[in-house]
């Protein structure tokens, strides 16, 4: 009893003092995992110099395991499988067979002993078996759990190869018996530490390669989104031309790189009379963008062939309806103004109602004459008259202004609105559509614009009327 008691306490201090000296190995591994000429393995990119730094580094590593082995019966306990199983698991057979021969040759050449032959022989095989499983698994690690199992067969290898070769017999017996538990422990919580670095090492540069393609991916569609945006702003006016009698100042600020709102400011209908649109597209982003072309090539091809408000918006409904497969649809308000006789001519479809503020006080809504466009293909529309003399102010707008939230979620709404207009009505038509945009931006503290915000703020002013 005795005897069997003294055994285990020596398979325990051999075990800790292995276990210690895998822990010197693992810090070895690991710095060798981190080197450039280790991740060309694994990208598969090799050169014959990555492979000959990567078989004299893990045969140091045998070799370090031969050093820090444990003499008993004039022979070592050891872990020197432990460097050509992890080269061969993970960089292939010649790497493994290379590093396996160094640390079998200073095994055989600097240590003699019983068990030579035998360790000499179990350091290049462990290399090669690793080898070969890499390849049996096309050339990818095995796992955590495959990679401890096959530690753990290598050192019943090792050993059975001690009991084979080893002379006299009953000291390689007592050897092996000696050795058999802490080697084997050893030897699979060396590689099993190993390979857990290892995975993770694996899934930290997937992690970034994705995180790069992420990133590379964003950058390209941003900069697809670039272009967009300066398609659609192509879209718009650059500059307004001048009409006696008249202020027009625009301004669109879409809520993502691109939107659904647009604004046409001079669309001409006859020799006499000039075309104002605005309008919202249902939902945000490049969907919205592309219905946004579509709507408005439309209607200014419309413009061209119609000379009345409501046969221009009757016929481009028509026509998306047609094509609007999507669901979407879009608000729109166009006018059609004889600056001669100040008379605009209107058309509200499902528009947020433009409030043209009279010189006296007074205000009027442009109100609905028919439904949003791309709804139904056989809506009705009818057209509004009204006047827009010198002192009113006609203020066209996109609910991404009045629905302009503050941080207790409450609407900018349109009685702000029209207070901003009230306070600054004999500014020019430019100075109002700033003052309205900033009371929104205020009013916003910073919120994130979460919708399209266009406006277009028309003036009449004293002289004579007429374009220009």
């Amino acid at each position: 009893m005795s005897t069997f008691v003294e055994l285990i306490i020596g398979n325990i201090r051999t075990c800790i003092v292995l276990l210690q000296m895998v822990c010197v190995i693992i810090v070895i591994t690991y710095l060798i995992m981190r080197s450039r000429f280790f991740t060309d393995f694994q990208n598969r990119a090799l050169t014959w110099k990555s492979s000959i730094l990567m078989i004299l580094l893990f045969g140091l590593v045998s070799i370090y395991g031969t050093e820090s082995g444990i003499y008993v019966f004039g022979a070592q306990i050891n872990i020197r499988d432990l460097g050509p199983m992890a080269a061969g698991l993970t960089c292939g057979p010649v790497v493994g067979l290379g590093a396996g021969l160094i640390g079998g040759m200073y095994r055989y050449f600097i240590a003699g002993g019983i068990s030579q032959v035998a360790c000499t022989s179990a350091a290049i095989i462990a290399g090669l078996l690793g080898g070969a499983i890499y390849l049996f698994n096309k050339k990818q690690f095995i796992g955590i759990k495959g990679a401890v199992v096959i530690a753990g067969c290598m050192e019943l290898i090792h050993l059975g190869l001690v009991l084979l070769l080893g002379r006299p017999f009953d000291q390689a017996a007592a050897l092996v018996s000696q050795a058999v538990i802490p080697m084997t422990i050893a030897n699979m919580v060396g590689i099993g530490v190993f390979s857990f670095i290892y995975m993770n090492m694996i899934q930290e540069r997937a992690t970034a390669n994705e995180r790069d393609r992420i990133r590379a991916d964003l950058q390209r569609k941003q900069a697809e989104l670039s272009i967009a945006r300066d398609i659609q702003l192509s879209f718009l006016p650059d500059t307004i031309p001048s009409i006696r009698g008249y202020q027009i100042s625009p301004l669109s600020l879409p809520a993502r790189e691109v939107g659904g709102d647009f604004y046409d400011v001079i669309i001409p209908v006859s020799q006499d009379k000039v075309g104002i649109l605005i309008a919202d597209v249902s939902g945000k982003g490049v969907p919205a963008a592309l219905f946004m072309a579509l709507s408005r090539t439309i209607t200014r091809a419309n413009a061209t062939w119609h000379k009345s408000a409501v046969s221009v918006i009757a016929e481009t409904n028509t026509m998306i309806c047609a094509d609007a497969r999507s669901g979407m649809f879009v608000t729109l308000f166009f006018g059609v103004l004889n600056p001669e006789r100040r008379i605009f001519t209107y058309v509200n479809a499902g528009h947020n109602h433009p409030i043209v503020f009279r010189v006296d006080g007074s205000r009027e809504e442009l109100i609905t004459t028919g439904p949003a466009l791309g709804i139904m293909e056989d809506a009705g529309y009818t057209e509004q008259v009204t006047t827009i003399n010198q002192g009113d102010i006609l203020v066209m707008y996109t609910d991404g202004v009045t629905e302009s939230v503050n941080r207790s979620n409450e609407e900018f709404g349109v009685e702000r609105l029209e207070s901003v207009v009230q306070k600054h009505r004999s500014c020019p038509a430019e100075e109002i559509r700033d003052e309205i945009i900033g009371a929104v931006t205020e009013y916003s503290d910073g919120q994130d614009q979460f919708d399209d915000i266009t406006i277009i703020v028309m003036k009449g002013e004293p002289g004579s009327s007429g374009i220009q």
